[in-house]
């Protein structure tokens, strides 16, 4: 089984959308609670003002997986806040296909574009109840640097959240 990357394009929004939303509808693993529409996807992962890319990963040329990187906020004065030449990642993957690849072969081609755009660090900001999150962002080098007790989801539930760091 052979996973390849390239850049997300906008005609992968629906097919993200539908690997988003499963792992919503299944808990546990991202702090998104609200459903994409394609609307909300393409403004999400297109659309940001700091955003850096949006790699996908196929199998077979199904979409299978996808990682982005935006800049750290600036303007953001209140708490996790980072220095501005760090960037900040999210991975999903397809629910059932965890551990055989995906998230390396996304993280190997995230990696080459935060070096060569300057950034400094990565920051992967996971639940404490996302275990496999955990478990890969280690894997792949990430460091704890930081532990951020009961952050309220959209629907109020406290969740604690490690934030991990990739220094580049």
């Amino acid at each position: 089984m052979t996973v390849n990357t390239r850049m997300a394009m906008p005609l992968d929004v629906e097919a993200m959308s539908n690997l988003l939303n499963d792992t919503i509808e299944t808990g546990g693993s991202t702090a998104h609670q609200t459903k994409f529409t394609k609307e909300r996807m393409h403004d999400h992962y297109f659309g940001t003002k700091y955003g850096i890319s949006c790699v996908v990963a196929e199998i077979d040329n199904r979409l299978v997986g996808f990682q982005s990187l935006e800049w750290s906020d600036p303007d953001w004065k209140g708490p996790g806040q980072l220095p501005e030449d760090w960037a900040i990642i999210a991975t999903f993957v397809k629910q059932g296909m965890t551990g055989v690849g995906i998230g390396s072969a996304l993280f190997q081609a995230t990696r080459i574009i935060a070096e060569n755009c300057g950034a400094v660090a990565i920051d992967a900001t996971i639940r404490t109840d996302n275990v496999g999150g955990l478990h890969y962002y280690s894997k792949l080098g990430f460091v704890d640097y930081k532990l951020s007790e009961n952050v309220p989801l959209t629907d109020g539930t406290p969740v604690d959240r490690i934030s991990k760091r990739y220094d580049l």
